[in-house]
């Protein structure tokens, strides 16, 4: 039982430095998505402010309108899927795959959050835990600056783990009413369309 014991103890203790590796690039990977996400959410409202009440006004009368007012480049998914329906083929079918597809596209987009969701508390967790049992060890045997040291890795590992959820929970939530929005729009839009003459 002994060498089971100290077996799974040399495991657990084996993955807090790939553990600690992964959440730091994981943080990494964090930051640049706060990025990321600052320059989308400008183009956002920069585009909501330009089309959210064309769109709502749209008629049948106005879509050469919509036509000329979109921007020389897609500087977004909706840009795009909003491009193609109107310069596309006139057709139920063809719309339905536009927007399948955009769906596709926009999930595509939240697994980055969602998975930093999900694995930040789950790699904060698991080196809190492996780090904790040389602390105690540490403890019991009055090792002070051992307890110290592996104290502080049991915090870092934890705040970090957390930040990168947060990060992962902020934007995950964002982009998913800007998607829940933009799909509405595109639906609109490829009503409007398929009602024309």
């Amino acid at each position: 039982m002994e060498i089971i014991s100290k077996s799974l103890f040399w495991v657990a203790n084996s993955l807090l430095i790939p553990d600690i590796i992964i959440l730091l690039l994981l943080f990494g990977r964090a930051l640049l998505l706060t990025g990321s996400f600052y320059g989308q959410m400008t183009v956002k409202r920069r585009n909501d402010a330009l089309f959210s009440r064309k769109i709502k006004e749209l008629t049948t009368a106005s879509i050469d309108e919509l036509k000329l007012s979109l921007p020389e480049k897609d500087n977004s998914l909706f840009i795009k899927y909003l491009r193609e329906m109107l310069l596309g083929k006139k057709s139920e079918a063809y719309a339905e795959y536009l927007l399948c597809n955009f769906e596709n596209e926009a999930d595509k987009d939240l697994s980055l959050s969602k998975m930093l969701a999900k694995m930040g508390p789950v790699l904060g967790l698991i080196g809190t835990l492996i780090a904790m049992s040389p602390a105690l060890v540490g403890l019991s045997t009055g090792d002070i600056s051992g307890m110290a040291y592996n104290m502080q890795v049991v915090f870092a590992t934890t705040v970090v783990g957390l930040v990168v959820s947060a990060i992962g929970i902020v934007t995950l939530q964002f982009k998913q009413r800007w998607y829940a929005r933009d799909i509405y729009s595109l639906e609109y839009v490829s009503k409007i369309i398929n009602a024309q003459p």
